[in-house]
């Protein structure tokens, strides 16, 4: 059994150490190129759904909803993709808004029609506001702070808990008038895996901010997501926000991006017919309609809600084996030495470790030496901050397993080697 690295004498880390560089040197000097940057499926994964290529193969089959779909028109989308993606989510139909390959657009949109013209019980346009401030639960996604950072936003940084934000820290911040709203993945969030509570999700959503326009985004992009568990429902924050007087506050978003191709799949907003109604009039100068062809070909390949689990199931298949490798090698080789904690995640994309304080950026610079690339340390808090310099979000999802094996070894070995040096100075 290994020895806690607190119990070593300067001696024994002193040793350690030699030990630990002659296998991470070895290992180096093989000029490995391993990417776990990023949540993107395998290409097991893609070929798994790589038959939708040929789901819509003839003319006629264009003639769907009461429209050719090779045609213009229909800003807010298919009625079938609407009717598939009300299905997933919980919420109704004429809630959605299909948009591209990327949820992530749809979000920047939005929040750039706050900022240029204001959103439906906006006062102003957000540019026209001397401050603007959004809550930002960390550990979160970088991409969704990016983007709120990009407009001039104020990130206020939300710690998370096991059952979702601090909402006493939530709750607290909405009484100034200048935040205008919170970013949440709520199911398997992005990074720690994390499924809000019932009472998280009805404390959000009863919220009363000083703000009339807060903006609660709500990305569900983990929705079907699930690896290592039977499929959870989980309750339409739409319906929930409405329940509590809120039907407005709520955006929620969601994709096929990690159920059919990352860079060719369709995405969707929901939101109350008013804020559809309004955001339409501004969209409609935008663009005339979005690729109402994919959206057809993904109807008739995910059909509905029991269709697209049982495929979710093929991707779990192929996904599980992959977190087992993470897991277990994180509970043989940093666990003993007391190193790091992490989350143990059963659906989403990634797993969370929070190292030891001060360990995180060093772990990564020596990944790095020996050729594994991962989302930079900070990334997953505001700014690309993170004080205690601890967390480490780690993707196994694109490299096959054997890969992936070298790739939680130089990492393992990484996170060893940053603890030492620290120890010995």
């Amino acid at each position: 059994m290994a020895k806690p690295y607190s119990a070593l004498t300067r001696e024994e880390a002193k040793q350690e150490y030699s030990a630990v560089k002659a296998q991470f040197d070895a290992l180096a000097a093989k000029n490995l190129k391993l990417d776990m940057s990023r949540g993107k499926p395998g290409k097991e994964q893609l070929d798994l759904t790589s038959d939708i290529l040929t789901v819509l193969s003839d003319k006629d089959q264009c003639r769907a909803d009461n429209m050719d779909v090779r045609n213009y028109g229909e800003l807010a989308g298919l009625p079938s993709a609407k009717a598939l993606f009300a299905d997933l989510l919980g919420c109704k139909p004429e809630e959605c808004f299909i948009g591209g390959n990327a949820s992530l657009t749809l979000m920047y949109d939005l929040i750039a029609k706050a900022y240029t013209h204001g959103l439906l019980h906006s006062e102003k346009p957000w540019c026209k506001l001397n401050t603007v401030k959004f809550l930002c639960p960390a550990p979160g996604y970088d991409r969704h702070f990016k983007i709120t950072e990009s407009f001039g936003a104020e990130l206020i940084t939300i710690p998370m808990t096991p059952t979702g934000p601090n909402m006493d820290l939530v709750e607290k911040y909405v009484t100034d008038p200048a935040v205008k709203g919170m970013w949440c993945v709520p199911k398997y969030s992005n990074p720690d895996g994390i499924i809000y509570s019932e009472e998280t999700i009805d404390r959000i959503a009863s919220l009363r901010p000083a703000a009339p326009d807060f903006t609660l985004m709500w990305d569900n992009a983990y929705c079907v997501h699930e690896f290592a568990a039977d499929f959870k429902p989980f309750r339409d924050m739409l319906t929930v926000c409405r329940e509590h007087g809120n039907a407005d506050m709520v955006y929620e978003f969601a994709s096929t991006s990690k159920i059919t191709f990352p860079g060719a799949g369709i995405s969707v907003m929901a939101t109350s017919e008013k804020n559809l109604a309004y955001l339409k009039k501004l969209l409609a100068i935008q663009t005339i309609s979005y690729d109402k062809v994919n959206q057809l070909r993904h109807v008739l390949y995910l059909k509905d809600k029991a269709h697209t689990l049982e495929l979710m199931k093929k991707h779990a298949a192929i996904l599980a084996p992959k977190f087992r490798v993470v897991l277990d090698m994180l509970e043989t080789e940093i666990a003993p030495r007391g190193l790091a904690e992490w989350q143990k995640p059963v659906g989403g994309y990634f797993v969370s470790v929070n190292t030891n304080e001060g360990l995180a950026k060093r772990t990564l610079e020596l990944c790095k030496q020996a050729g594994v690339v991962m989302t930079a340390a900070g990334a997953t808090f505001p700014y690309g901050v993170e004080p205690a310099d601890r967390n480490i979000r780690i993707a196994p999802s694109l490299p096959p397993v054997e890969e992936l094996k070298a790739a939680m070894e130089i990492f393992c070995l990484s996170l060893r080697l940053a603890a030492l040096e620290k120890m010995i100075g």
